[in-house]
């Protein structure tokens, strides 16, 4: 398999004095699904975060398709961001606008500022629409949707990217089981196309279905990485604590 990002020795503290992630390595490859697992606090979002370059790292080296982003600024730091998309817990869309605008809001790093969205564009955002099951909702506004259906369009948003990777912080944790499995249902069809999936989970149950890969931090630390299935309750108590029990 192609390497398709390399994490190494990546640090990141907020404050100059305590880490958020420590010395954090780890590859991925083509068509990988991994499953980042760890107490709110541990250091998902963060290590999302830098890898799109919403914040910056403090140390380290983040490399994609065998370049380090770390200097990219400008025009090279935007065209580097169509590649990796990113879903959010709370979704992020703009409530007002109909469902078909937030999905084209997806195109706005192909576009300069002011230029109008492309019939082309407008017929992928609809093709989109169409492949998480909201074809028919393309013109209502997104505060009419329910949270499983706003999370739909912000995949769909995503798509939009046409990126090689997908970043998802807890794309589920708002959602009632049944959608939270159905969302991450479309999230591993996306993968199974050949685009790699980085998503923050808070069960393991979830990990085990969908992962291909498991990553776990504890207190910015790698825990644990390797396959899903290697997650006994020993290793379980290693990443959540002594007490904790899987549910």
């Amino acid at each position: 398999m192609v390497q398709l990002l390399e994490v190494k020795n990546l640090d990141k503290s907020y404050d100059g004095k305590s880490y958020a992630l420590k010395n954090l390595g780890f590859a991925m490859e083509e068509g990988d699904f991994i499953v980042l697992l760890g107490l709110s606090g541990s250091g998902k979002s963060t290590l999302l975060r830098c890898i799109n370059r919403l914040i910056e790292p403090s140390g380290g080296d983040i490399i994609f398709e065998g370049k380090s982003i770390i200097p990219y600024k400008g025009l090279q730091l935007r065209q580097y961001r169509r590649n990796i998309a990113m879903v959010f817990q709370q979704f992020n869309l703009v409530k007002n606008l109909s469902v078909l605008t937030n999905v084209l809001t997806g195109r706005l790093g192909y576009h300069s500022l002011g230029s109008a969205f492309t019939k082309q564009e407008t017929e992928l955002a609809m093709q989109n629409l169409k492949r998480v099951g909201l074809q028919d909702f393309a013109s209502r506004q997104v505060k009419q949707l329910s949270g499983g259906q706003q999370q739909r369009v912000a995949i769909a948003r995503a798509l939009m990217q046409e990126p090689k990777i997908i970043l998802a912080d807890e794309p589920v944790a708002s959602l009632d089981p049944a959608t939270a499995d159905s969302i991450m249902q479309y999230l591993a069809e996306i993968n199974k196309d050949g685009i790699g999936v980085i998503c923050s989970l808070h069960f393991l149950s979830l990990a085990r279905r969908y992962g291909s890969k498991v990553l776990a931090l504890k207190d910015g630390i790698k825990a644990f990485e390797g396959l899903p299935v290697e997650i006994d309750k020993q290793r379980f108590k290693e990443i959540y604590g002594e007490d904790a029990e899987e549910i």
